[in-house]
Parts: structure tokens; C-alpha cells; sequence
């Protein structure tokens, strides 16, 4: 069974990935890898000899998103865009338990086949988790990591998701107004995003997103990583507050290096946060 409604559906949301991939007007190429989770869709770009860096976005999201909210880094970095199984773009649709190790054993997959040492990885929102799954199974290969609005460390208020969230995508599902998606939009977005709206209005109708509950990580397997983690955390985030991560993080995490409270962002952030989370990262690395 496909995670996608219909042919004519999947196709919709496709052409938007090459839409906004093509936007990018960036040297790619696309690596299509086995792992025992099934087929996995990357997009690198930059020098070979670059340091390599794993990109990993958020949920219902896709690799080209992940391109574009940091630009610049395939200037230092041999970037690897990952498309992450079961969300909707080109990956195989093998969906994986957030309760088990499944993501962290198939992200050293990924990282075995590509032969990478000394990885660096950032990630989105839904990437954190995956990217800290990864550090549990086996952190040997990993350098150090960048996590914005991670999941996996602490939930938001879930009345509030319930409300501001959850019962607008669904109304949109059901009435396929505008002004629903718009709503949704406006809780979990910094500024407005012309592609987001047409990208999720599609995976929203014709996609069959995963509702599970996301955990959170233990004392016992945060305290044994040892990868050097940086944190940048959203002050007006409903899914996963800021504040309340960091507070936490600070608590779970010895090799915690530094964590950044964004001012006035919600869980997507802007392009100056973006660009600031960006200049970071290139800063620390060179």
C-alpha cells in the first residue's frame, strides 16, 4: 500500500519537489542508496573534497526544503540532502517506529554506504529526532551536530497543538478552504511561505501522514552521547517550546556545546534566523 492517496496526487506533490529543486538553480546530483529499510533518495551537492555534511528535514517535508533553508553550506561542505523514508518525496515508503532504534540503524546505513567519516549533521524539526536516533545506535562516525526546533526533546502544550494545529489541518482535509491551511500556517510559520502552502496543501490531501506521538529522549541515552551537540531552539515554538527544550537540554546532554533561543520565531523560522543558524554553523567550521 502507498503512503500516497493517488497517482495523480503523488505526481502533484512530486512535481513541486522538482519545482523547488529546480529553483534552487544549484549543481546536484541525485544517489539513490539501498539500505535494509528499502530505497533512499539523496541530493548532494558541492566539492568532493568538502568535509561531508548530512541534511536531514523535517516532517512532510522533502530534501530540496532542506537546500534551500541553508543555501550556503555547500560552499564548505559536500552537503548530502537526505529524503527521509515515508514523508512525501522520492525515498521508499517504509515507515519507521520513532519508539525503536530503526532510525538510527538506518542512518548509519546511509552513512556506511556513502563512506563517510567524521559526518556532521544538521537537521529540522523531525531530522532532530532522526539525527539523535542516530547518535544512540552508534555515534562512531559522527563529528558533531546541529539541531533546530528539535523534536525528541521535550512536546509542546498538546491542547494548544490540538487546537491551533491539528484541528485546522483536519478542517482543511475535510473542506479543502484555503483559509484552513492559512490558519495552520500561521501558527507554526515565522513569515508566509508560497511554497508551503501549495506543497502541504497537497501532502495534506493526498498523503497519509503519520499521527503517532513523537517521544521524547531518556536520561540514560542522552547521557551516553558524546558528540558535541549545538541547539537552536524557537522562544514562540507550539510544537516543541524553546525554553522548555533548552531547560531540558542543558539537564540531559553532557556534550551540549551551545544553545541559541531564537526571538520571536515559531517552529518554522525565517530566513534571517535561517541564515543566522547558517553562519553558525560555517563559523564553527572554519
Amino acid at each position: 500500500m502507498s503512503l500516497f492517496k493517488s497517482i495523480k496526487g503523488k505526481e502533484e506533490i512530486l512535481g513541486l519537489y522538482d519545482q523547488k529543486l529546480n529553483e534552487l538553480n544549484i549543481d546536484f546530483e541525485y544517489l539513490k542508496i539501498d539500505t535494509s529499510y528499502g530505497e533512499t533518495n539523496i541530493i548532494t551537492t558541492g566539492k568532493p573534497e568538502n568535509p561531508p555534511m548530512l541534511l536531514i528535514h523535517g516532517s512532510n517535508g522533502c530534501a530540496p526544503i532542506s537546500l534551500e533553508t541553508y543555501p550556503n553550506l555547500s560552499m564548505y561542505f559536500k552537503v548530502y540532502a537526505i529524503d527521509v523514508l515515508a514523508q512525501p518525496n522520492k525515498s521508499a515508503e517504509t515507515r519507521l517506529s520513532m519508539k525503536d532504534d530503526a532510525y538510527g540503524k538506518w542512518m548509519n546505513e546511509v552513512i556506511d554506504v556513502l563512506k563517510l567519516q567524521n559526518v556532521t549533521l544538521a537537521g529540522f524539526s523531525f531530522g532532530g529526532l532522526v539525527i539523535l536516533k542516530t547518535l544512540e545506535f552508534d555515534e562512531s562516525k559522527i563529528k558533531e551536530v546541529y539541531l533546530t526546533a528539535p523534536a525528541y526533546i521535550v512536546n509542546g502544550n498538546p491542547l494548544k497543538a490540538l487546537f491551533k494545529i491539528f484541528i485546522p489541518m483536519k478542517r482543511f482535509m475535510k473542506t479543502k478552504k484555503l483559509k484552513y491551511i492559512q490558519k495552520f500556517l500561521s501558527e507554526v510559520f515565522t513569515e508566509p511561505d508560497e511554497f508551503a502552502i501549495k506543497y502541504l496543501s497537497r501532502v495534506f490531501l493526498y498523503f497519509d501522514m503519520d499521527f503517532s506521538p513523537i517521544p521524547v529522549i531518556s536520561k540514560r541515552k542522552a547521557a551516553v552521547i558524546t558528540t558535541p551537540l549545538t541547539i537552536f531552539a524557537a522562544e514562540d515554538d507550539i510544537l516543541f517550546p524553546g525554553k522548555k527544550m533548552i531547560e531540558r537540554a542543558k539537564k540531559l546532554f553532557p556534550s551540549l556545546e551551545s544553545v541559541t533561543l531564537l526571538q520571536d520565531s515559531k517552529h518554522v523560522h525565517s530566513k534571517k534566523h535561517n541564515l543566522h543558524i547558517e553562519k553558525i554553523i560555517l563559523k564553527e567550521n572554519h
